[in-house]
């Protein structure tokens, strides 16, 4: 590989709109991998950018670093994906965003319900956990559907 090839962290970052700290997490968790020039500098490959443009696009679609890692490990590692690749491995996003789309039309019908009796009742609430009934399921909003729980963006699930 020509070294002419090979971007500076600084073009990755104003690239690919993510910030250098956010590079260096997805190249630890093993999303993107780095070359490392003489001094120690990190060097990406040009398909990296795409690569970060998929991890965007994944996270939009609320997919885990785990999901988004196995997914990746789908592509070819001896050359740049395709869009044949890329297709292949984002087809069960539609369902995904299916049900997330059906969540959230339940979530918004129910919060017309809640808001249009004008006294937010803890009683009538369709979202509310009266008499803490769900607690040992865990903290959270517990009947708000799985579809549209996101893990707490400071908590890193285990590997």
């Amino acid at each position: 590989m020509d070294a002419r090839d090979l971007l500076p962290m600084g073009e990755i970052t104003r690239r690919s709109g993510f910030a250098a700290s956010a590079i260096r997490y997805y190249e630890a968790e093993g999303l993107i991998t780095a070359h490392r020039s003489g001094g120690g500098q990190r060097r990406f490959e040009r398909s990296v950018l795409r690569r970060l443009a998929f991890i965007r696009a994944a996270s939009n679609v609320g997919l885990s670093i785990e999901e988004i890692r196995d997914e990746l490990g789908r592509l070819p590692g001896s050359r740049t994906p395709t869009k044949a690749d890329w297709h292949r491995i984002s087809r069960h996003w539609g369902r995904r965003l299916d049900e997330q789309i059906a969540a959230l039309q339940r979530l918004k019908g129910g919060l017309d319900g809640c808001i249009g009796c004008g006294c937010l009742s803890l009683r009538s609430c369709t979202f509310s956990n009266p008499d803490d009934v769900h607690g040992e399921d865990g903290a959270g909003a517990r009947l708000l559907p799985d579809s549209l729980r996101r893990p707490h963006p400071t908590k890193r699930a285990s590997r």
